[in-house]
């Protein structure tokens, strides 16, 4: 759950320029934000932020954070998530949205505590990078895209990804707000 829940004041989004609550996950989220424009290149045009995610499974809904979406030429190159802690139990649900999240797959995913990161080939689920500086530039990015052929889901593999997301992201925050965190 992180710790969201401390709020400290206010801080301007980077990317954006919004106001936020100034907590100890949106100061990381705001590094990987600087680090994406300062060190990797991005324009903040390239880059959209803090997208829900509406899921239905079984005749129940929820939705997601999606933390960022890079977008080169108006194509999607990667989604980034933002998760505190470990970040290998989150790499499957990261897999999910960058495969579910358009009609098609977007070809990267990154799952990150703002400290660790994991680079991961959507299609395959690979982990191809270990840390922040595994993310490609946006020169990396745009090159990489020239080669790349976007590619669907079958509708029962999109419904398979749908489930996993529900389950390990939509379920555990649930189940944490009405259950664990109220004790």
């Amino acid at each position: 759950m992180g710790t969201s829940y401390l709020v400290m004041g206010e801080l301007t989004d980077f990317i954006t320029g919004q106001i936020l609550p100034d907590t100890h996950d949106e100061r990381l989220i705001q590094k990987i934000s600087r680090f994406l424009v300062k060190d990797r290149g991005y324009s903040v045009n390239d880059i959209l932020t803090r997208r829900k995610m509406s899921l239905t499974v079984d005749g129940k809904t929820g939705s997601i954070m999606i933390h960022f979406i890079i977008h080169i030429d108006h194509r999607p190159f990667a989604v980034i998530m933002y998760g505190p802690g470990s970040i290998v139990t989150r790499q499957r649900p990261t897999i999910a949205v960058a495969r579910i999240f358009t009609d098609y797959m977007i070809p990267f995913c990154v799952i990150t505590n703002g400290e660790e990161a994991n680079l991961m080939d959507t299609k395959s689920g690979k982990v191809i990078g270990k840390n922040l500086g595994s993310i490609f530039s946006r020169k990396e990015a745009s090159a990489l895209l020239k080669d790349i052929h976007l590619e669907t889901l079958t509708k029962e593999r999109r419904e398979k990804e749908q489930r996993i997301l529900y389950t390990m992201d939509i379920l555990t925050e649930n189940e944490c707000r009405d259950f664990t965190c109220q004790i």
